[in-house]
């Protein structure tokens, strides 16, 4: 739902601006601020209680949104998203606390199964944002973040019945190997770029996706039908990823995901029609769920249990770090350089992840 209304509701706020990506931008900047304090939150408190400390910072994000939307006022929008990417920044460990809850040989399927709970977001996200986008009359989107404000009151409300296992007193205490140790490692910086290529080119082509298919007269349904079938891509291989890693290779399945985003660049060069829009933004759902489940599974072979909060922070640092940017730069380029270059963009960034997971196999077959 956010992804559907944020560049639209800045596009409304300031009009001419250039500046409608700023608020999802700031949304991911703030996300990767929060993930290295929420790692070790949950290090020392427990998933469950940050997960629920997440959820209230949402509630509070889209609480401010509500009022920053009637009141018209761009600033203050950009601050609520901001505090959205802190709730991002804590639930981006859903996917750990599921490998924490698999044996080894399960962890790849574990974290896909939780993503896969995106596919009913595919469908309920956009529909919530169309359903709710005129709900209070003139003032449009207002509705969009009082249903936000209502999905994290859920969210606290369904944490009560998780269970977690915590660290114990001794894991607490153990930092593991020394973090320039882990890095050194060398399936570690792949499947750190990774997690940096596929979600920042997924981040950069889908948030300017609205504005511009709004650009060439698509209407508000049509971005909500793309991006919905763009969020079910994202999540719906997430049922079979974890069972590819397990059958052909964690490598195979990181290379695949780029091949997926390369074509659809070549798919947004045909053309700017709805069938092209919705067609390249589920070729680039895929390829992001190969690389990050790839990437993410290829992480948790290597660290243990005492290591997870410095290495697993570090790598969400820098993959939304790399997210911000895009999100940044996607308004811009999509105003300055338009559609096409936007999409070229994306090429060199994939490509040097794919070379190096294709050395990374070369060299080591056995991590494959």
């Amino acid at each position: 739902m956010v992804l559907t209304v944020t560049a639209l509701t800045g596009e409304s706020l300031w009009p001419g601006s250039g500046l409608a990506t700023l608020p999802i931008s700031l949304q991911f900047v703030m996300t990767m601020v929060a993930t290295v304090p929420a790692s070790f939150v949950m290090r020392r408190f427990g998933r469950r209680a940050g997960f629920q400390v997440g959820a209230l910072i949402g509630l509070i994000s889209a609480l401010i949104n509500v009022f920053a939307v009637m009141e018209g006022n761009f600033a203050l929008f950009c601050v609520g998203s901001a505090l959205l990417g802190v709730l991002n920044g804590f639930a981006l460990y859903y996917r750990f606390a599921a490998a924490d809850c698999a044996d080894e040989e399960n962890r790849s399927q574990a974290i896909s199964l939780v993503l896969a709970g995106g596919v009913v977001a595919a469908f309920s996200g956009p529909n919530l944002a169309r359903w709710t986008v005129d709900a209070y009359g003139d003032v449009a989107f207002t509705g969009s973040f009082v249903s936000l404000a209502v999905l994290q009151v859920v969210t606290v409300l369904l944490l009560i019945f998780v269970d977690i296992p915590r660290l114990s007193a001794e894991e607490r205490k153990d930092q593991g190997r020394p973090f320039m140790n882990i890095l050194r490692i060398p399936a570690v910086p792949v499947a750190i770029l990774a997690g940096m290529a596929g979600y920042s080119s997924m981040t950069l082509v889908m948030t300017s996706t609205p504005l511009a298919m709004d650009s060439v007269g698509h209407a508000f349904v049509d971005t909500a039908f793309v991006i919905q079938w763009h969020v079910f891509a994202m999540f719906s291989p997430s049922f079979v990823t974890g069972h590819l890693i397990k059958r052909i290779g964690v490598l195979p399945v990181i290379a695949t995901g780029a091949g997926f985003i390369l074509a659809c660049v070549a798919v947004n060069q045909m053309g700017q029609g709805l069938w092209q829009f919705t067609t390249a933004l589920m070729a680039l759902g895929i390829g992001w769920n190969f690389m990050f489940v790839g990437g993410t599974s290829l992480l948790t072979g290597i660290i243990a249990r005492p290591e997870q909060a410095k290495v697993q922070g570090f790598n969400d640092f820098l993959v939304f770090g790399s997210v911000a940017l895009a999100a940044l730069l996607g308004g811009i380029m999509q105003q300055n350089l338009g559609w096409e270059m936007l999409n070229y963009a994306v090429v060199p960034v994939v490509s040097i992840s794919l070379l190096a997971t294709v050395w990374l196999w070369a060299v080591h077959p056995t991590r494959a």
